[in-house]
C-alpha cells in the first residue's frame, strides 16, 4: 500500500497547511508520511489529531469523527497505517485523545430535541397538503396548481440540516416542475402531491433514525455501506406505496403522479443528508422538460446517485 491512498485527503477549514515543500504524487498527505518505514517509534495518530483538530474538537461522539475522516478520503485500508483495524477504531482513539476542557468559542449551543419540536415539524409537513386539499375541495380557481406548488416545496424541505442557499433554489425548481406537470396532466396532480407530503416526512425521519442506528453498530465503512443500501431501498418502496395511495385518493394518474412524487422525495433525502447537490439540480431541471419520459429519466439518474451517496457514513453525520 502506498501513500497515494491519501491523495484525496484535505485539511478542514481553519487547519494550518502542512509545513515543508508541497507533497509529490507518491507521498501526498501527512497521514501517510507519519508511518513510513523507519518511523516505527513515532506516534502516527498525533499528527492526524493535529491535522483534524477542529473536526475532533467539534464532534459529539466518535461516529462524527469517523464520518468526517471518510469524507476526507481516509478508508479502512488507510486506518491500518495508523495501527487500527478500521476507521471507526481510529476515530475512537482520536475522540478519546481530544482535549475537551474548553469548547470552541463559535460552537453553537445544542438545541434540545423532543416531542414538541417533532410535532411542530410534522405539523409544518401537513400544512401544505391541508391547504392544497382544502382549496381543491372548495373548487377555487387554480386550486390544483396551488396545491402542487405548495406540496412540491414542502416535500423537498430537508429542515435546517442542509443549510446554505441551495434548498431555496431546490424549492423553486421543485415547485416549477410540479406546476408544469399540473398544467400538462390536470389539476388532480396537485392534491395527489399534497397528500404525499406527510408520508414523505415520516418516511424520511424513519430512514434517518434507522441509518444512525446502523452507523452506531458498524465497525467498518464497507460493512456500513452494505447494510445501509437496503434501508434506502426500503424507504423508497414505502414512500412509493404511499404516493400511489395518494394518487388514487386524489384521482390522479399514478403513471404521472408517482414518479414526480418519488423524484421530490429523493431530492429531500439528498438535501437532508448534505450530499453533492449538482445532480439534484440537474434532475429537477430535467423534470421541467415536457413529457413523462423526462421525469422517468430524472428519477432513474437521481436514484443511482442516491444509492451511492447515501451509502457513505459522511452523509449521515450530525449537522
Amino acid at each position: 500500500m502506498t501513500t497515494s491512498d491519501l491523495a484525496g485527503t484535505a485539511p478542514l477549514p481553519g487547519s494550518p497547511p502542512p509545513g515543508g515543500p508541497p507533497a509529490t504524487a507518491g507521498d501526498r498527505g501527512r497521514e501517510g508520511a507519519a508511518v513510513r518505514p523507519g518511523h516505527r517509534g513515532a506516534d502516527p495518530v498525533k499528527a492526524l489529531l493535529h491535522r483534524h483538530r477542529e473536526l475532533c474538537a467539534r464532534a459529539v461522539d466518535p461516529l462524527e469523527i469517523a464520518a468526517g475522516l471518510e469524507a476526507h478520503g481516509i478508508t479502512d485500508r488507510t486506518a491500518a497505517r495508523f495501527r487500527h483495524r478500521d476507521v471507526f477504531s481510529l476515530a475512537e482513539e482520536l475522540y478519546a485523545r481530544t482535549p475537551r476542557g474548553e469548547e470552541p468559542a463559535d460552537r453553537p449551543a445544542p438545541v434540545p430535541a423532543g416531542a414538541p419540536a417533532g410535532m411542530r415539524r410534522f405539523g409544518c409537513a401537513l400544512l401544505p397538503g391541508a391547504l392544497g386539499c382544502a382549496a381543491a375541495a372548495a373548487g377555487l380557481p387554480w386550486a390544483g396548481l396551488l396545491a402542487g406548488l405548495l406540496a412540491a416545496a414542502a416535500l423537498v424541505w430537508p429542515g435546517r440540516a442542509a443549510g446554505g442557499r441551495f434548498p431555496w433554489t431546490a424549492h423553486l425548481l421543485a415547485a416549477a416542475a410540479a406546476g408544469a406537470a399540473v398544467h400538462r396532466c390536470g389539476p388532480a396532480l396537485g392534491p395527489a402531491l399534497a397528500l404525499a407530503v406527510a408520508p414523505g416526512h415520516l418516511t424520511a425521519v424513519l430512514y434517518s433514525a434507522r441509518v444512525r442506528r446502523r452507523l452506531a453498530g458498524s465497525r467498518a465503512l464497507a460493512d456500513f455501506a452494505t447494510g445501509v443500501r437496503p434501508l434506502a431501498a426500503g424507504a423508497l418502496l414505502l414512500f412509493t406505496a404511499a404516493a400511489t395511495g395518494a394518487a388514487a385518493l386524489a384521482g390522479a394518474a399514478p403513471a404521472t403522479a408517482v414518479p414526480l412524487a418519488v423524484l421530490l422525495f429523493l431530492v429531500r433525502l439528498l438535501l437532508g443528508h448534505g450530499v453533492h447537490r449538482a445532480p439534484v439540480a440537474a434532475a429537477l431541471a430535467l423534470a421541467l422538460v415536457p413529457g413523462p419520459a423526462a421525469v422517468y429519466a430524472a428519477v432513474a439518474g437521481l436514484l443511482v446517485h442516491a444509492l451511492t451517496a447515501l451509502s457513505r457514513a459522511s452523509a449521515h453525520a450530525r449537522p
